[in-house]
């Protein structure tokens, strides 16, 4: 089962999972946003539901997305397109789109105010 993480990474986080990377330690998946603020912007309510129906299912048209959430075509696209500009989603050769994994952990921790 492929879990993707959806966290709050600095660069220098980011940075040091890559060198990691590259002397072969295992890192996961991740899907890193710099701030909590970025990750709210892009992970509003309507599109975590699109993530959730679409998490292990494989590719899918928009149309398709649409009415899995009961929602319009046109504002699916719209959200989508967001979801794709993040990197969050990808999209097949043949125009569906998909997120390719059949697990999401959240993965952040709110502290106290400076």
């Amino acid at each position: 089962m492929a879990t993707v993480t959806i966290g709050i990474s600095t660069l220098d986080e980011v940075g040091k999972r890559v060198e990691a990377a590259f002397r072969g330690e295992p890192q996961g998946e991740h899907i890193s946003f710099e701030t909590m603020e970025l990750l709210w912007k892009v992970l509003t309510p309507k599109n975590w539901e699109l993530l959730k129906v679409m998490t292990g299912a494989g590719p899918m048209s928009i149309r398709e997305a649409s009415r899995r959430v009961g929602r319009d075509v046109k504002a699916v696209h719209g959200d989508i397109h967001v979801l794709l500009k993040a990197g969050m989603l990808v999209r097949t050769d043949d125009g569906r789109v998909a997120f390719p994994y059949d697990a999401i952990h959240v993965d952040f921790m709110v502290t106290k105010a400076a």
